[in-house]
């Protein structure tokens, strides 16, 4: 469907989304951002948003608050900190007047509140930055109801896991050691045999008392988000589609394809790390320990990348250097780059990256998502909602998060100022590298079984070594393993919830 068609049949279907999907504003309410349409009543309107927690540690949201209530200051409309966590649900505190009026998260998270008419249908016209942003961004807010298709969300950013490195630690004869095509990239940026074998020499050479102080790459192995690529590289997926290709949640596709390939090739990959990445401990630890070299790399998204650049200036001024000198290294050596692109087609890491060939690796898919503006269908200020989703997502503010936060915008006008690793993961969403988070409700039942799988396969890769007996030695007992997992999901979406 062309951007116009979607933008006429946006119009038309969000007035009549009444008792389907959605909740929505009839488009007479909306559209226009004069004083007498936004507050005809002349009340003090007091707007609640609910944004992430990055945003508000590192001072965006203030920033974004403070610019929208000056602008809106003579029209009595004020926006303020909904004072609720991060993942406050919408579902239990909207009904009885507790929830935000407008709310940032991902797509899948915004598109299972639509389902159950949580969140307001949109008229995509309303927004100026409907024509910057991409069709297949707004898709991941669209739901369809009776063959009709609605839009309950405004794109605000686009997100896939990345790689996060000092380039100050890269090692000295990277190029003639590490780079065998001599493309000037290095091997282990390429593909995971390569990373593999870097992580292994680090450790094999460190040489502390604990063995400890030298790890290569070091990520979060119990997030799926984080690590679907050992699966969707392999052939997996989260739901298939029916015969009409819309999303068919009975067809689960973890177990599906090589998967159990790749999720061997994960636990081979954990022997390299601390026991740390086995739980969430990692993820508040990897800011720091990139920072001070203990690990040679990490998997985040690019809306974490302040944090990890507060941690290294940090790290330089412990070194001597004064804040401006601190900041300014920082900035030349903290790397944000996409995962390896390549991993090996028989799932087996060890084998030594120089003896392959491109015929020998796949490529690698991850799973990504649309983070994204929404208003709630109980908010009594809808026009004064849409005010502010319209000033948040506007030029100025997008440009002012992605200074703060690192995030690659959607909008096309920033994205094209910034380049660089927004042009990368925009070109792999358009070449289907990028697995998008389903926008239904039944995805909410994926996490569970399968982070619960991804620990335990974590844990088999200590379990010799700690004396244990292994789970998962061969594609049979990993096969097994992942079946249970997919038909956990199953039920939890068809059996248990009824």
């Amino acid at each position: 469907m062309g951007k116009q068609l979607v933008k006429i049949c946006s119009a038309l279907l969000a007035t009549a989304m009444v008792a389907t999907g959605c909740s929505s504003a009839a488009k007479g309410e909306s559209g226009s951002t004069d004083s007498t349409s936004i507050n005809p009543s002349g009340e003090k309107i007091t707007l609640r948003i609910l944004e992430n927690d990055t945003a508000k540690s590192q001072g965006y949201l203030d920033e974004l608050l403070n610019a929208f209530n000056e602008a809106y200051k003579d029209q009595g409309i004020e926006a303020v900190d909904a004072n609720m966590e991060e993942y406050s649900d919408l579902a239990e505190n909207g009904p009885y007047g507790y929830g935000p009026d407008v709310l940032y998260q991902a797509n899948d998270q915004i598109m299972t509140y639509a389902e159950d008419k949580h969140i307001m249908a949109l008229n995509l016209e309303d927004f100026e930055c409907y024509d910057k942003i991409p069709q297949e961004a707004f898709d991941a807010f669209k739901i369809n109801v009776d063959g009709k298709d609605y839009y309950c969300g405004v794109p605000v950013n686009v997100q896939e896991p990345m790689l996060f490195y000092r380039n100050d630690m890269m090692p000295e004869d990277w190029e003639t050691t590490w780079d065998l095509d001599g493309n000037k990239v290095a091997d282990f940026f390429e593909n995971w045999n390569s990373l593999y074998a870097y992580s292994k020499y680090l450790r094999d050479n460190d040489t502390s008392a604990n063995k400890d102080s030298q790890y290569g790459l070091m990520a979060p192995v119990n997030d799926l988000y984080m690590m679907a690529e050992f699966s969707f590289s392999y052939g997996g997926y989260v739901f298939g589609e029916d015969g009409s290709g819309n999303l068919d949640p009975s067809d689960i596709g973890f177990n599906k394809g090589d998967s159990a390939k790749g999720l061997l090739a994960l636990k081979e990959f954990t022997k390299l790390m601390s026991e740390e990445c086995i739980d969430d401990s990692v993820k508040t630890s990897r800011y720091s320990k990139v920072a001070d070299g203990t690990f040679f790399c990490s998997i985040s998204t690019p809306d974490t990348y302040t944090l990890f650049y507060d941690k290294l200036v940090a790290e330089y001024e412990e070194e001597g250097l004064s804040e401006d000198e601190a900041k300014t290294k920082a900035s030349e050596n903290l790397m944000m780059v996409q995962l390896p692109s390549k991993m090996p087609a028989n799932g087996d890491l060890t084998t030594d990256p120089s003896t392959m060939s491109e015929g020998d690796f796949v490529q690698t898919k991850v799973m990504g998502g649309v983070n994204g503006y929404a208003i709630s269908a109980y908010t009594k200020y809808k026009e004064a909602s849409i005010a502010f989703v319209n000033f948040a997502t506007g030029y100025d503010m997008i440009s002012k998060r992605a200074e703060i936060l690192g995030i690659a915008p959607t909008r096309s006008d920033v994205a094209s100022e910034i380049g660089g690793v927004t042009d990368i993961i925009f070109n792999n969403l358009k070449e289907g590298n990028i697995y998008l988070m389903p926008s239904v409700k039944a995805v909410d039942q994926i996490w569970d079984p399968m982070q619960t799988l991804l620990a335990d396969v974590g844990k088999d890769a200590f379990r010799a070594r700690n004396g244990e007996t292994e789970k998962y030695t061969d594609t049979a007992s990993m096969q097994t393993a992942l079946d249970n997992s997919a038909q956990s999901i199953y039920d939890a979406i068809y059996t248990l919830a009824q």
